[in-house]
């Protein structure tokens, strides 16, 4: 099958390339999918687990993308919950080849299925960017009425869907990264580690995102409905994904691969 492998970390983006990897066969507990559009997201370079497995032994080169959306095409031994050709989105170990190629295999507790009138390019730009945001808005910052949001650069995929707050709380959206913490009395919320500058009287809170199929089925009727809008920026085929993954300037919104027509 075609995929797209990251083969040097001293490389980052450069070392990607289009190759040829053999498909993935579901293990206990597997799903195996059919993958029609994959999501990406740059900081996988800095993942530990995208260069080496659970065990310290090196992956390179190993498959990225670890969100999509597909079709369920086989199921591994004692694997409940999901049936052949059932439309799914999701997010796949880190640790194990992902989701930049023409199938994957994902442990059946890290999908959820995706609604037929949801394209799969919207389901596979939902699941990183929108747990992202459930759970440092409501998991983590356990927001309330009345209060307000404060995201620092907003002009992201995960950014954009603080719109998940709405309309239960005031949402201030800031472009640009900036200095400082929450107002006193506030809560600073953060997947990218300790902040340089901590509330000294306040929470503080860092946390790693998890893949919850619960939150993701609330998040994709947010966007059935209309009350969230997902955030895509470049949208590619698999033969000329490489150079989308590592682009001469920033691009706003999520990447979106489409594997599959």
């Amino acid at each position: 099958m075609k995929a797209i492998v990251a083969t040097d970390q001293a490389a980052e983006a450069a070392g990607i390339t289009l190759a040829e990897r053999p498909a993935p066969t579901p293990a206990i507990n597997d799903v195996g999918v059919d993958v029609h559009a994959s999501g990406f997201v740059p900081a996988e370079w800095e993942w530990p687990s995208t260069w080496v497995d659970r065990s310290g032994h090196d992956r390179a080169p190993a498959i990225i993308g670890h969100e999509f959306a597909g079709v369920v095409s086989s199921l591994g031994y004692g694997t409940t919950g999901f049936s052949l050709g059932q439309r799914v989105f999701g997010i796949t170990d880190r640790h194990r080849d992902g989701t930049l190629a023409e199938h994957t295999a994902v442990e059946a507790r890290n999908l959820a299925p995706l609604p037929g009138n949801v394209d799969f390019t919207v389901g596979a730009s939902l699941p990183i960017s929108g747990l992202t945001a459930w759970q440092g808005l409501f998991q983590h910052g356990r927001l309330q009425a009345g209060q307000s949001v404060l995201a620092h650069g907003a002009a992201g995929a995960v950014g954009s869907i603080v719109t998940l707050a709405r309309p239960r709380v005031r949402c201030l959206r800031h472009r640009y990264r900036a200095g400082g913490g929450p107002r006193r009395g506030g809560t600073l919320v953060s997947v990218v580690g300790p902040a340089e500058s901590r509330p000294v009287d306040d929470l503080a809170i860092d946390f790693v995102v998890e893949s919850v199929p619960s939150q993701l089925v609330e998040i994709v009727d947010r966007v059935r409905d209309g009350r969230l809008r997902a955030h895509i920026g470049t949208v590619t085929t698999l033969d000329n994904g490489v150079p989308a993954l590592n682009p001469t300037e920033r691009r706003k919104g999520k990447t979106v691969i489409r594997v599959r027509p």
